[in-house]
């Protein structure tokens, strides 16, 4: 399968990255920029734990938060904020023929970056066609 149309009958396959640990900023950026030059890869989510710019809770609420790895990071020549502490990559791979190939690719780079080891997994985690609540919320994607 080799399609990008976003209505796609089979869904597009992702390789899930889960680190042991949650990763600092500094590694976020080498998996980053890694990931993209990996062939075949479509597109890369990461989720994790919030690092909101104002403290929510606690005796500091309302004031500025001042986390060390809340920073700014530069994925392929692009400045972008990290917000959040990287707890798990999603790549999508766009084409199915391509998996293997990435996801070697992939096990080599998570090697070299986490001493710490993660899992792989290969699947689909993400939502790629408007569910019901979607549509009755009036949403389009």
């Amino acid at each position: 399968m080799n399609s990008t149309n976003s209505s796609e009958a089979v869904p597009l396959p992702e390789i899930l990255i889960f680190p042991n640990r949650l990763l600092k900023a500094e590694t976020t950026e080498k998996l980053l920029n890694k990931l993209y030059d990996v062939p075949h890869v479509r597109q890369v989510n990461i989720s994790g734990e919030s690092l909101p710019a104002v403290l929510g809770a606690g005796p500091g609420k309302g004031l500025p938060n001042e986390h060390p790895e809340r920073k700014v990071i530069n994925v392929k020549g692009k400045e972008v904020e990290l917000r959040l502490l990287v707890g798990r990559v999603f790549v999508e791979i766009d084409d199915i023929d391509h998996v293997q190939q990435a996801l070697e690719e992939i096990d080599a780079i998570c090697t070299d970056l986490f001493p710490f080891g993660f899992n792989l997994e290969v699947g689909r985690y993400s939502k790629y066609k408007p569910t019901v609540t979607d549509y009755a919320k009036g949403c389009k994607r």
